[in-house]
């Protein structure tokens, strides 16, 4: 697809969004972007790209118009495996019928019991954070209770979880363009599959996880045998990474605007807000695609049939259209539910009730108990195609009551 094949013409943008620099500050490049449409040209994708709110808004809510079953990834070879096997890459009534497979056990409702567990765990984390005073945000807080949660509601098994993360993290560098990043994800990708794939055929997902619900329902003829494998990675990834991401990206956020942790401890009714906040300024996943199944228009650039589109989560989602002052972090931004941070429409995030549960659980304990929280060091952006996080955040915790 290029931009000859589309109907009028739209704004062009020749640089790549991918690069180290770009991923590591992309918010100027976004800006950027947003003033030159709502609809803008990737050459160096060859895919349109939705920057705006309103019409990022417009895509996610209308999957009849732009799907997401011919993939969603920015590059042809993700697509064609996972077009048809992924939630994440289906439409219809086979998305329905795989998300009504998860349902019952990642629903709020369903994951309802696992509230006081969480937040006991997440005072003991805590605890014992702030007793050292010093620590990791990302490896030693981050990563901690959603490595201890997630595992054990999808059912995978102790002895296969030291690659989880990396496994977890190069299913979004693959989904990307093809980049250098897209083809070293390779084989773990496949290595994850492969694990996932043997786990579900040798019955050794945990009884009653999310996994042997699924395995169970293929049994019953409710899905292909060779859907099981995608449709618990799809769930297991983002779970562990998009959680990990806003996590750290809160601590990063309470760090640096101390004035807003101040509120927060004040007020910690604003936690569920707060939180909304950190995903809305820092979107957790940077971009997923979909593709125009008629042609249409769009904030006024024309769509031929099977143009791809990519939604850019991070721009839209600091569009001062929507979001006055859309760069300041503000705890009590009364719109700041509104965030695409988690998608919208059919394909909002399957995880994200559990996501929500473990952070308000983490702000909580750490409201209560932690006056201020300093950067204590270099702090390094994580590389990824499509995760927003951190690699390494250093800080240093004040106790308080």
């Amino acid at each position: 697809m290029t931009q000859s094949s589309t109907q009028s013409p739209t704004p062009v943008f020749d640089g790549d969004l991918f690069t180290d620099d770009v991923l590591a500050d992309p918010y100027a490049t976004y800006a950027m972007l947003r003033e030159l449409g709502p609809v803008v040209w990737l050459a160096a994708h060859d895919t349109f790209v939705v920057t705006r709110y309103r019409e990022a808004r417009t895509v996610l809510a209308s999957p009849d118009l732009f799907c997401s079953g011919r993939g969603v990834a920015l590059n042809d070879a993700c697509n064609q495996q996972t077009a048809g096997r992924s939630l994440i890459a289906t439409d219809g009534d086979l998305h329905s019928r795989l998300r009504k497979i998860l349902a019952h056990n990642i629903t709020p409702r369903a994951i309802r019991h696992l509230e006081t567990q969480i937040q006991t765990q997440a005072d003991a984390l805590i605890s014992d954070l702030v007793a050292r005073r010093s620590f990791d945000a990302v490896e030693d807080l981050a990563k901690s209770l959603p490595l201890s949660i997630v595992p054990d509601l999808v059912g995978w098994p102790a002895d296969g979880r030291d690659n989880l993360l990396q496994w977890a993290g190069a299913t979004f560098n693959f989904l990307g363009p093809l980049n250098d990043r897209a083809l070293d994800a390779v084989p773990d990708v496949v290595a994850m599959m492969a694990f996932a794939a043997e786990m579900a055929a040798g019955g050794r997902l945990m009884p009653g996880s999310v996994g042997a619900g699924v395995v169970d329902a293929a049994a019953n003829g409710e899905l292909p045998p060779d859907r099981v494998a995608a449709l618990i990675v799809g769930y297991l990834a983002p779970s562990l990474d998009t959680t990990i991401s806003a996590m750290g990206s809160a601590l990063w956020l309470a760090a640096t605007h101390p004035e807003q942790w101040e509120l927060l401890r004040r007020q910690p009714e604003l936690i569920p807000n707060a939180f909304n906040e950190v995903v809305r300024l820092e979107s957790p996943i940077r971009i997923f695609s979909r593709v125009a199944t008629n042609p249409t228009s769009l904030g006024g650039a024309s769509l031929a049939e099977g143009a791809r589109i990519a939604v850019l989560y991070g721009s839209a989602n600091r569009d001062p259209l929507q979001f006055p002052d859309p760069d300041s972090f503000t705890i009590d931004r009364a719109n700041a539910g509104e965030h695409l941070g988690f998608g919208h429409g059919v394909h909002s995030c399957a995880g994200q009730g559990l996501a929500r549960m473990e952070t308000h659980a983490l702000l909580s304990a750490m409201a209560t108990s932690v006056a201020r929280i300093e950067i204590a060091g270099p702090a390094l952006r994580a590389t990824n195609n499509l995760i927003n996080g951190w690699e390494r955040l250093p800080v240093r915790v004040v106790p308080g009551n």
